[in-house]
């Protein structure tokens, strides 16, 4: 072999030395890239389980609140419809359709003043509020009460809770 041939076989194994270097860097770095991927999500996932399990254990004592008569109808679904849109059930199941009573008096409630926007209307206007939300709460009283025990067996409560129930 001659020198020029040679040095073009030196050279064009050096090129495909670094072209193998350069690949295997890539591929390392999909790797760790993977990995790190892979944690995050583990991560966020657990993050998830742990929310899940602390809005169900506040779903489950709200429902057991309204079953016990504890809870106003309406303050207990209220509470109780935001802490489920919030849950990873929501994204899973049409909640609309299982728990038709709940909704049904969350969709009577939710734009009702409370608190300081309560103190902005007439005693008068605020009793007729109110006895259209008492009047809601009793014609719906059997839905709310079945939806509250369908509630308890769906949503667990936290064995760990500090809540106490009696």
């Amino acid at each position: 072999m001659s020198g020029p041939w040679i040095i073009a076989l030196i050279f064009g194994a050096l090129i495909i030395a670094a072209l193998a270097f350069y690949a295997g860097r890539l591929l390392w770095q999909v790797r760790e890239q993977n990995q790190r991927l892979e944690k995050q999500q583990a991560e966020y996932a657990k993050k998830r389980a742990a929310r899940n399990a602390k809005l169900s254990d506040s779903i489950n004592l709200i429902a057991k609140a309204m079953k016990e008569g504890q809870c106003e109808y309406s303050e207990g679904c209220l509470r109780v419809w935001v802490l489920m849109s919030q849950h990873s059930k929501a994204q899973e199941a049409d909640l609309e359709a299982e728990y038709p009573g709940v909704f049904a008096m969350y969709e009577a409630v939710k734009d009702l003043p409370t608190h300081e926007a309560r103190k902005k209307y007439s005693k008068k206007e605020i009793f007729k509020q109110d006895s259209a939300r008492w009047r809601k709460e009793q014609e719906l009283e059997e839905q709310i009460l079945a939806d509250s025990e369908k509630l308890v067996m769906d949503f667990d409560a936290d064995p760990n809770s500090k809540h106490v129930f009696m």
